[in-house]
């Protein structure tokens, strides 16, 4: 599948300001479209991963470069098919506070370690096509008939080829995923996209959680057998590669709001649930995104380093595999990856857009023995200026989809720009006297009257699509 280049303006505004004359430990030395340093620090070697990404890696060589040059890319179509879907409160709430198309491309070669294949670290991406989301695609052909609108009919067509997340958000859902990846292994260099997001007590910190397992009911056991389904799945379809954002909002909640007792009540059992995850799931080697929040969450210069820190004790914990690539961000959010001024909501964080977030946070995590790659949802980004608090995630009046899935993404630290919520499924209901309400679906700035959460919202998918930017 082609991905789109970013405007110039944009790629200039994406490079990260350190690039220096020689790249620093972990960082990029060398790949197609890098210009930057294609040396190492002492004691570092530029070393190849694929044809995009070659990285400074320990070695007894100083100041070398290994990385290969090649000036083709590669480009692809790919098939519409759809997958399932659900929605994620991005809460913004800290304790610091003053508080295109996708596809990617790795040339991937396999080590073999106690039997288990782990592939070697690269942008899971590169030289893949992404497989749209069949579940997805199929709710936008049910909706293209009530568009009123015959040139936004068309549009909004377009979207069904657009990949973006399956999300396995119930242990029910599960079996589906065996269909699906049978499906996209048709397609040469397939990788299909999903969310882990089961956790029991799951949403610790929302007013109304939509979790099905509970810690207090076999909890912790549930969700085990639940990881346990999706990993049988996966292995009976070796010939895909999965890439998984792993429990949105789980770990954010943990750094900034274990005042909340339901928090703090969870927090064992999260780690142990991520723990268990990311080591099952790396037996079948899923390329995993922890999720990081959002810049209005753990962007906070004060919540950076106890991010950082909890995600590599999370990662050494589970044994530090490295199909852990990096961190998800802005996941069903609707920040800017780079804005071009800040939103007047941001007021306070210098880290008011997704790319200065990266930035400060990615020196924090290579210090803490955490990679510091990064994929990005675009997927309602498309307008700014909309929110009155930026912890508002509901709805919101007037987004529009954002920038195109791709792996054109102007910086080293960024992946790919990815779309994992699928925009037209519902965040939240405004109906106050349904039982998953939550009063933020009320504000003043949420579309309403809303569905309950992950619902098909007509108007709302309608209102994305004249509002996309880049257009549709």
């Amino acid at each position: 599948m082609k991905y789109g280049a970013l405007p110039l303006a944009a790629l200039v505004a994406l490079v990260p300001a350190f690039v220096a004359a020689q790249a620093g430990q972990w960082g990029q030395c060398g790949g197609i479209g890098w210009n930057g340093p294609t040396t190492c620090t002492s004691g570092w070697t530029c070393t190849y991963s694929n044809p995009y990404y070659s990285q400074c890696l320990q070695g007894s060589s100083s100041s070398s470069s290994t990385s290969k040059s090649t000036s083709t890319t590669t480009s692809s179509t790919t098939k519409s098919t759809t997958t399932t879907s659900s929605t994620t409160k991005s809460s913004s709430t800290t304790t610091s506070s003053s508080t295109s198309k996708s596809s990617t491309t790795t040339t991937s070669t396999s080590t073999s370690s106690t039997g288990t294949t782990t592939p070697v670290a690269g942008n899971p991406y590169a030289g893949k096509t992404v497989i749209p989301n069949p579940f997805y695609a199929a709710e936008i052909q049910a909706a293209i008939p009530l568009f009123t609108d015959s040139n936004l009919a068309a549009k909004a067509a377009t979207v069904e080829t657009i990949p973006t997340f399956f999300w396995l958000d119930t242990v029910a859902k599960v079996p589906t995923l065996g269909g699906y990846l049978k499906q996209a292994a048709q397609t040469p260099n397939a990788v299909f996209q999903i969310v882990v997001y089961d956790l029991p007590n799951r949403d610790c910190h929302a007013k109304a959680s939509n979790g099905e397992f509970q810690i207090s009911d076999n909890g912790v056991a549930n969700y085990e057998n639940y990881i346990d389904q999706i990993v049988a799945q996966i292995k009976a379809n070796p010939g895909v590669t999965v890439v998984a954002v792993i429990e949105p909002d789980s770990l954010a909640n943990l750094v900034t709001n274990l005042s909340d007792p339901n928090c703090s009540a969870a927090q064992t059992a999260y780690k142990q649930c991520i723990v268990y995850a990311i080591q099952q799931l790396s037996k079948v080697n899923v390329a995993m995104y922890l999720d990081a929040g959002h810049a209005g969450w753990l962007g906070w210069p004060a919540n950076l380093q106890p991010a950082a820190t909890l995600f590599s004790q999370i990662l050494q914990t589970a044994g530090s595999p490295n199909t852990v690539r990096g961190l998800a961000t802005n996941v069903a959010n609707y920040n800017a990856l780079s804005a071009v001024t800040p939103d007047p909501c941001t007021q306070g964080d210098p880290n008011y857009d997704e790319i200065h977030y990266i930035n400060a946070l990615a020196p924090m995590l290579t210090s803490s023995g955490f990679p510091a790659h990064f994929i990005v949802d675009q997927g309602r980004s498309g307008q700014q200026n909309l929110r009155q608090q930026w912890g508002d995630w509901c709805n919101i009046k007037g987004a529009g989809f954002g920038t195109r899935p791709t792996t054109n993404t102007g910086s080293a630290l960024i992946d790919a720009i990815v779309w994992v919520k699928p925009g037209g499924e519902c965040d939240g209901t405004s109906n106050s006297s349904a039982p998953r309400y939550d009063s933020t679906c009320s504000l003043s700035d949420a579309d309403q009257p809303a569905p309950q959460a992950g619902q098909w919202f007509q108007e709302y998918f309608q209102t994305l699509v004249s509002k996309a930017n880049p257009p549709l």
